[in-house]
């Protein structure tokens, strides 16, 4: 790979990450401000782990996660001026503003949610893969969905049928360590989530989420091996999520020197700022302009969420057949 497709490509990590990143700090302030009300889980920590396994994926591809939605609707390239206005209930919300945080809804950049119930989304990402070898449209579903889903039932029902048909999956567990409050060592007997598919004759590996370039290394292995019509793959991102499980979590079972180590040592946009200008793969010029960028995008999409009006009162009986 020459040097000008790594400026490229990083360049487009970098930016993805950050808009991710300060999107998600302009929601929980707007949260604070009671600007959005109900749930709003944020993604700001885990910004690698999408934006890695996008760095292989098609276009055509279909995605599918769970309610910590708004860092994959980024990614995939969604407008952040709908996506706010989903935060505050806006009728020009991505959802029309019916879903609100843990329901994004974008098929025109193949998104398929954002999906309330844990776990819900493996069985629907399943299917979106069935779809895909039924039709023979060559393309490969990624599943998102966490440590502490990774605990249900549908699940497995759903390795067995991608493994028993082969479908084109790959499933991405985003181990964040605490589901919604509860450690993994506490919740989980074998805490190797990679090898629970090695029953149903499924691979896995694990890497590490906060590594964006691991992240684009095992994205390539999985949609390798799931594009050569060998079946599901999974992966075990080791990730971590800086704020609560959603914006009412004070997150009393951990503590902040646990979380600020994480901060300074690990965080994912720092690490792969630093190590791109080492390289000299990006210029901080650029990377400046990047974030003058970014910050308009964020101020823009705040703006339109606010001067949004609310959806009509008869809006309530559409959109339910």
């Amino acid at each position: 790979m020459n040097k000008i497709s790594y400026k490229e490509k990083h360049e487009s990590c970098y930016y993805k990450m950050l808009l991710i990143r300060r999107f998600e700090e302009k929601a929980a302030q707007f949260y604070g401000m009671g600007k959005i009300s109900g749930f709003c889980h944020l993604y700001i920590g885990q910004e690698a782990v999408v934006v890695g396994m996008l760095t292989v994926a098609k276009q055509s591809d279909k995605h599918v996660t769970s309610y910590r939605d708004h860092g994959h609707m980024l990614a995939l390239g969604s407008d952040a001026g709908p996506i706010m206005a989903e935060l505050m209930g806006k009728a020009t919300g991505c959802s029309k503003g019916k879903g609100g945080s843990m329901h994004m809804f974008d098929p025109s950049n193949n998104f398929y949610g954002g999906h309330g119930i844990v776990g819900a989304q493996v069985s629907i990402g399943t299917g979106l893969a069935f779809a895909e070898k039924y039709l023979d449209t060559k393309g490969i579903a990624y599943v998102y969905y966490g440590d502490g889903a990774a605990n249900q039932g549908q699940v497995y029902e759903s390795f067995n049928m991608a493994k028993l048909w082969n479908l084109p999956v790959v499933y991405v567990i985003e181990n964040n360590e605490y589901a919604l409050g509860t450690s993994v060592s506490r919740a989980t007997a074998m805490t190797d989530l990679y090898k629970r598919g090695e029953s149903f004759g499924i691979p896995g590996i694990r890497v590490d989420g906060m590594d964006v370039l691991e992240m684009e290394k095992a994205a390539i292995k999985a949609s390798t091996y799931v594009g050569e019509g060998r079946g599901p793959f999974i992966i075990e991102a080791k990730t971590y999520r800086y704020k609560g499980h959603s914006m009412s979590d004070p997150a009393t079972y951990r503590t902040r020197a646990e979380v600020q180590d994480v901060m300074e040592k690990r965080d994912p946009i720092n690490n792969f700022k630093k190590f791109v200008l080492e390289k000299g793969h990006v210029a901080q010029a650029k990377l400046d302009e990047i974030e003058s960028s970014i910050k308009k995008i964020v101020a823009e999409a705040a703006s339109f969420a606010e001067e949004s009006p609310f959806p009509d009162p008869t809006d309530l009986y559409t959109d339910v057949e």
